[in-house]
């Protein structure tokens, strides 16, 4: 039998953890190393494993993956969690991208100046409940079922749930004039393998503080 996956990261969210959400609501036990200095990079570097330098790194059924979307696509696809075809597997994608453009503004958020903070989260509150979640609301409201694709769970329903719980963080009643997400919330918080990954000392990790902030930039060197 294969071993589990080994993630290769910093010890905070980043890149990583819609990853680390995907295997875990996939029921997938993962193992992680964590790059904790520039020293642990470099030896990555080289040592050859990382194809563009970069991570996040994930060792895999017999791969070292890299580039964030390959491996949440590869996951999703072997955990059936990307539609039963084509069509399914597009919607997924537009939505997970949807989410994604999302989640990157509030995960750049920490890094940026503090003069700029203020104005910043304004934008996100304001594309979250503008641009974002009514696209979502929509498509619960229209189909009528409790899955954003093809009435089962998907990839496109982990991704929204964990950019549902990042916005909160910013505006805790960020859902205020969204019924069916905050009924979607509940749902998909309650499947037992997403529950197991919501509890207490899980592979879960916090929302990035200054102290992170600066372990990241000396990291690489930013």
């Amino acid at each position: 039998m294969a071993g589990k996956p080994k993630l290769h990261y910093t010890k905070g969210r980043g890149k990583m953890e819609s990853i680390r959400w995907l295997l875990a609501a996939a029921g997938v036990e993962f193992e992680e190393e964590f790059i904790e200095t520039k020293e642990d990079l470099e030896k990555l570097r080289n040592d050859g494993v990382l194809l563009f330098e970069q991570v996040p790194m994930v060792e895999m059924d017999g791969m070292k993956m890299v580039q964030t979307r390959a491996i949440l696509s590869y996951i999703a696809a072997k955990y059936n969690l990307y539609g039963k075809d084509l069509k399914e597997r597009a919607w997924i994608d537009m939505y997970v991208e949807g989410t994604t453009d999302l989640m990157g503004m509030i995960m750049y958020l920490p890094f940026q100046p503090a003069d700029t903070k203020e104005k910043n989260l304004a934008l996100i509150i304001e594309r979250a409940t503008s641009r974002y979640f009514p696209v979502y609301e929509k498509a619960l409201k229209d189909h009528g079922q409790d899955y954003l694709v093809g009435n089962k769970l998907s990839w496109a329903d982990v991704h929204l749930l964990e950019a549902i719980l990042m916005a909160e963080e910013c505006k805790p009643d960020i859902l205020s004039a969204f019924p069916l997400l905050q009924a979607f919330k509940g749902r998909i918080s309650n499947i037992p393998t997403i529950k197991k990954f919501l509890q207490p000392g899980s592979q879960r990790k916090p929302p990035t503080d200054e102290k992170f902030v600066a372990v990241v930039r000396k990291i690489f060197n930013i």
